[in-house]
């Protein structure tokens, strides 16, 4: 069967030849040729996972969920043992906690090995420990992969969930994790709190000791200075003291403004300082040197404009100068009035600071004490009084970490026990569906490397992408059953003679119109037909294509046999051992001589003659060239059959004395890289007309769609003639 001429792509300077888009229908094709193979390894892939589902030893889940409680705090309990509430941090620590091995080892203790207990204490040997010691192990590692422990979103409950060969030991087991975890948990607080006691029993010893050396040194310190705690003294409290403190700071501020109040007269005095930095408190105290200080800076300035109209010995400039003068010894005199009143007030608040550290040092017992030894004494009994006020605190501390020690706070508690397991694996769903995606994957993953690794070329789409040449035409393959005419067998190239209308007769009359279209302007007259290899049926095609042209079309056709080496087309026409082109190409024969008229197929042939050791001189020689040109000029149609471009160089040489050539491509068989290689050796001067696929599989063909298949379709055209 044909398929219809297609005209080979041409880039276009105006236009750009627009991309192809994804065709559904290739992928739908792929699918149909390919679909045994892929339902093939989806049914290997499901079975194994059916055989996985039955040999697969069944595991049992069953989970329990603990409650995280916000501690209770034991009565007047403080941050002596961290109480703070529950974060995240803390719930991310217990599921560490429940994986640990130390609480695992209780589990596997209790629950896996029973008797290992008893049997490490009746162990007498290292060899017996350490087999008890691996049991144990044995049960920590079994314990660790069944266990799941995950939290419940941001409630503050734990989810324990064990996965086991038995659904009701599932459940005895995760409860046994919950529990020697609620276990674990009460060991842990009331060991927190007894170490809490611990350290605080030490510290009180030494608190106790602090405290004691510390009275006993300021009562030393009292008997080596002969100071007692009795009377009056002894009944002094704090607000007496407190009072008494008050006094002594305001008496000893105010001695310290009296004093720096002498020493600015001081100064004054010694003209260190001037009135103009006199303080306000000292001017509000004297009224009257505010008004001197007035009146000495009213004069200055009048002196200043007078000295600024008339000179100095002017009468009105004396007089002012005589009125300064008298100002400044007024201020003199007050100055000398102001020193001796502040001095006699500092003198007064000294005495009054004296009377008050005296009350001072005698309500506290001091009274002998100078200075230093004072303030000795009060540093001693400072310390003894804070190592009181600590021992006292971490007393009341003591005993009530003490009743913290026998409180059991309940910080964790079971809310939902395990009950028996249910199956989680296998998933016969979940295994089935994955063995069903991964077969179909494998499956079209094999059908794809298969169709990447095929030899041939299926389409004229992969011919035009790789190759840059059409596809003129396409020839099923026919087997014997089809070549009989009255029960006799036909040669396939006499078979458009009795079926002009099969669909052979109409794939040469297809492949003669794609020649002429090659080149429209100039249409080809002498036709050369190759092919990559021996076997793809180039001489079939050649003698079909010039019996088509001659018969069907009335043309003048002469056939070429230049296939100097394997002869075929001489042989069809029984010629093989009549003279032909070799004999006229060495001069031993005419060009009468050589032609064969065919009055059944109304054709010449001219048969490739005796045999030559040197074909491609022969073919290549000036007598080949004349010969070409005076076909060329005494017949319609020209068509050459050569040897395959693989073998020899004899086509190369042929394909430059002819206008158009043709390659024979047996379909989905010869290896691309085979033609491409051919077509690359002949390619020159755009010779090549195109290509041809031979012996087509219909049944394999229409799965590539309907390129190169039109099945039912086309059956009412040949209904009447095959």
């Amino acid at each position: 069967m044909n398929i219809g001429y297609r005209i080979p792509s041409k880039k276009i300077d105006a236009e750009p030849i627009p991309e192809r888009t994804i065709d559904l229908r290739q992928y739908l094709n792929f699918v149909w040729r390919n679909w045994m193979f892929i339902a093939s390894v989806t049914a290997f892939v499901f079975l194994v996972g059916l055989i996985y589902l039955v040999r697969a030893s069944p595991l049992y889940t069953a989970a329990t969920q603990v409650l995280l409680e916000q501690r209770e705090r034991a009565p007047g309990l403080d941050a002596i043992v961290n109480d703070g509430g529950i974060s995240d941090y803390y719930l991310e620590n217990q599921l560490a906690i429940l994986r640990s091995d130390s609480l695992l080892r209780r589990v596997a203790i209790k629950e896996l090995a029973p008797s290992t207990r008893e049997s490490e204490a009746a162990a007498q040997s290292k060899e017996d420990q350490e087999s008890a010691e691996a049991a144990i192990r044995d049960g920590i590692n079994r314990l660790r992969g069944a266990l799941g422990v995950s939290r419940g979103g941001r409630a503050q409950i734990v989810t324990i969930a064990i996965t086991w060969e038995d659904p009701i030991r599932a459940g005895q087991l995760a409860n046994a994790v919950a529990d020697a975890y609620v276990v674990d948990q009460l060991d842990a607080r009331l060991e927190s709190a007894k170490r809490a006691s611990g350290w605080l029993s030490d510290r009180l010893a030494e608190l106790r000791r602090q405290l004691r050396d510390s009275e006993e040194t300021v009562a030393k310190f009292r008997q080596e200075h002969g100071l007692t705690r009795s009377g009056p003294t002894v009944a002094l409290n704090d607000q007496q003291l407190a009072e008494l403190n008050s006094k002594l700071i305001a008496a000893r501020t105010d001695a310290a403004e009296k004093k720096a109040r002498v020493t600015f007269i001081a100064e004054l005095a010694s003209g260190k300082k001037t009135l103009d930095s006199l303080p306000d408190s000292m001017l509000s105290a004297s009224s009257v040197m505010g008004a001197l200080r007035g009146k000495l800076a009213e004069a200055s300035q009048r002196e200043a404009d007078l000295l600024a109209r008339y000179n100095s010995r002017h009468p009105a400039v004396v007089n002012i100068e005589a009125e300064k003068r008298d100002i400044e010894r007024s201020i003199a005199a007050e100055s000398q009035r102001m020193e001796q009143t502040i001095k006699s007030e500092y003198a007064l608040a000294k005495a009054r600071l004296d009377a008050v550290e005296q009350s001072m040092r005698q309500a506290t017992g001091q009274g002998e004490l100078d200075n230093e030894d004072a303030v000795r004494l009060r540093e001693l009994e400072r310390t003894a009084a804070v190592n009181k006020t600590l021992f006292e605190e971490l007393l009341q501390k003591a005993k009530i970490t003490d009743e913290q020690a026998t409180f059991r706070a309940r910080d964790v508690r079971v809310i939902m026990p395990a009950q028996a397991g249910g199956q989680t694996f296998p998933n016969a769903r979940r295994t089935l569906l994955m063995a069903l995606f991964a077969g179909l994957g494998l499956g079209v993953a094999g059908a794809l490397a298969i169709e990447m690794l095929k030899p041939g070329f299926t389409s004229s789409r992969e011919v035009e992408d790789a190759l840059g040449i059409p596809v003129l035409g396409s020839v099923s393959k026919m087997n014997k059953s089809q070549l009989v005419k009255d029960g006799k067998s036909i040669l396939l190239p006499l078979y458009q003679l009795h079926y002009p209308l099969s669909p052979f007769s109409e794939s040469m009359r297809t492949l003669r119109s794609g020649i002429h279209m090659s080149d429209v302007d100039r249409p080809p007259k002498v036709i050369h037909v190759t092919s990559s290899r021996p076997g793809e049926g180039k001489t079939t095609i050649a003698v079909s294509l010039a019996i088509s042209a001659a018969f069907s079309s009335g043309l003048k056709v002469a056939l070429l046999d230049a296939d100097l080496r394997h002869p075929t087309a001489s042989h069809f026409f029984k010629l093989d051992q009549e003279k032909g082109l070799v004999d006229l190409l060495v001069g031993a024969a005419t060009v009468d001589d050589v032609l064969r008229f065919h009055k059944d197929l109304k054709m010449t042939v001219i048969p490739a003659g005796s045999k030559t050791l040197n074909p491609p001189d022969v073919l290549g020689s000036e007598r080949m060239k004349a010969l070409i040109t005076h076909l060329r000029a005494t017949f319609d149609y020209v068509v050459l059959d050569t040897p395959p471009v693989g073998p020899v160089v004899d086509p190369v040489i042929v394909s430059n004395l002819c206008d158009k050539t043709i390659f024979v491509v047996q379909w989905a068989s010869t290896p691309r890289e085979l033609v491409e290689t051919s077509v690359q050796q002949i390619s020159s001067h755009k010779r090549i007309a195109g290509l041809v696929f031979n012996y087509i599989n219909q049944n394999r063909a229409k799965k590539y769609g309907g390129e190169y298949y039109h099945g039912k379709y086309y059956e009412k055209y040949y209904s009447s003639d095959r």
